[in-house]
């Protein structure tokens, strides 16, 4: 945004700001906040503490100390992010999305920096990870990013002297960052912050420790899997009854084998209409000495490249419709869109500070950044958060206007996921049309067996959420 920009919108950033008031001491730190937050939103190329100082005419140093020694609260800060979403933007079928992000750094000094893979250059490097959780309503309108951790890796960090240096509090210890994700889902419920879906990548997925604890939150769930995940198809006669990969059991077991693939409209790209085929069966895993389940199986192949399959775990109750566990398992773009927005529009990757309670709060101020301008892109969308349609799977029998209806028209609303008309399923079709509220309590259930309640295949309903 130009100068000028920024004082048009300046009363109603003033008065988003103002929701922040009780993290602050005193008003001269307060207002370092709308300082910060405007640098962020501002159009100048990099967004780190000088850079933001001058342009908005106030010493580097004053703002230096805002991140580092000011006496403010940052985790009422990402608190308070929470509760205006769950406030003013909750979705019960609402998705959260799992993610990490490397940003590269040079050197040995930055707190936390170590050799991983970063995203940002493609390859093993020097880097500072994060990891994230975005909330996403279920039609994608709205998204932002509600919680941002720094990642401390298990060595190269346990020197005293070094930690003193990047002044990490001591009771900042080693977390796996599946383990730093399950804190921030815990955290997101208990500031009220409805979460309907949970979703991540097979890095996640082929944690036994990330699904219990999801389980045990009572979350619903679509997880990538490995190909090479074990389990079985069947109820098995015990923890020792011999396993199959997932890529094995979706190629040649019985429940898989004599199902036919069915094609979903996953989402409209630049390039086409992206169509996946899928099918889905009961499946049970061994956790521990015991057998868990059943949870669903889903296999989706790409129909433009046969041999691209993935592969997904859910604990969906039997009544859940197929596309929709295929909605939430192709839904993991808005955080992938939050963090491209974070990088490129707020600097979220610019940081030049080295010590870890002044990246956290640059972490924290940039959640505060983002969701301004996920309300300011609602409110220009002039279109509340919640859908009112879903297309079905694969086909295109919805009034033209409809269909363009859906989709974004805008780019920071690119890229929205959603499914065409059904199919023929068993032989049969359903028209009845389902309003969000049936749509909702229908998947609200706890998981059962799958055996009593057979998932629905594409057309058994049409879906409206």
């Amino acid at each position: 945004m130009t100068v000028q920009q920024i004082l048009a919108i300046g009363p109603a950033l003033s008065r988003y700001l103002d929701e922040f008031a009780d993290c602050f001491g005193d008003f001269n730190t307060r207002y370092h906040l709308k300082e910060y937050v405007s640098g962020q939103l501002s159009d100048i190329p990099r967004k780190s503490v000088e850079p933001i100082a001058l342009f908005m005419d106030v010493p580097p140093r004053t703002l230096q100390e805002f991140l580092s020694l000011a006496a403010w609260d940052d985790g009422r800060l990402r608190d308070t992010v929470q509760k205006i979403v769950a406030r003013d933007h909750a979705d019960q079928q609402a998705i959260a999305i799992v993610d990490e992000s490397g940003h590269p750094k040079k050197g040995k000094m930055t707190a936390s920096v170590h050799r991983d893979y970063c995203g940002a250059t493609g390859k093993i490097d020097n880097c500072v990870i994060t990891v994230h959780l975005c909330y996403a309503s279920f039609d994608g309108r709205f998204r932002s990013m509600i919680d941002s951790e720094l990642y401390l890796p298990k060595d190269g960090w346990n020197d005293p002297d070094r930690r003193k240096e990047a002044a990490i509090p001591d009771t900042v210890v080693y977390r796996p960052k599946y383990q730093i994700a399950q804190e921030q889902l815990q955290r997101a419920q208990v500031n009220g912050v409805p979460i309907g879906w949970v979703t991540a990548d097979e890095w996640y997925g082929e944690k036994p420790c990330f699904i219990e604890d999801l389980e045990q939150q009572g979350l619903r769930f679509v997880l990538e899997i490995p190909k090479n995940t074990m389990g079985w198809v069947r109820p098995p006669a015990g923890v020792d009854t011999p396993r199959g990969e997932v890529q094995n059991l979706v190629r040649w077991s019985h429940p898989m084998l004599y199902q036919e693939w069915v094609a979903y409209h996953v989402k409209n790209t630049d390039m086409g209409a992206m169509v996946w085929e899928a099918k889905a069966t009961p499946f049970w895993m061994k956790q521990g000495e015991q057998v868990v389940g059943p949870y669903w199986l889903v296999a989706a192949r790409n129909r433009l490249d046969r041999d691209s399959i993935k592969y997904f775990l859910s604990n969906a109750s039997g009544g859940v419709p197929l596309e929709v566990i295929l909605h939430v398992a192709f839904s993991r773009w808005p955080v992938e869109r939050c963090l491209q927005d974070e990088k490129s529009e707020l600097g979220l990757s610019h940081f030049e500070v080295r010590k870890y309670p002044a990246i956290v709060r640059h972490l924290r101020l940039t959640q505060v950044s983002h969701l301004f301008l996920a309300r300011q892109t609602q409110r220009l969308r002039g279109k509340k958060s919640g859908g009112n349609d879903l297309p079905g799977a694969s086909g295109g029998r919805r009034a033209a206007g409809c269909l363009a209806a859906k989709r974004r028209r805008s780019k920071a609303a690119a890229g929205q996921s959603g499914q065409g008309d059904s199919s023929q399923a068993r032989g049969e079709r359903c028209r009845t049309g389902l309003t969000r509220q049936d749509t909702a309590a229908a998947t609200a259930g706890v998981r059962h067996s799958p055996g009593e309640t057979a998932v629905l295949h594409p057309a058994a309903k049409r879906i409206a959420l």
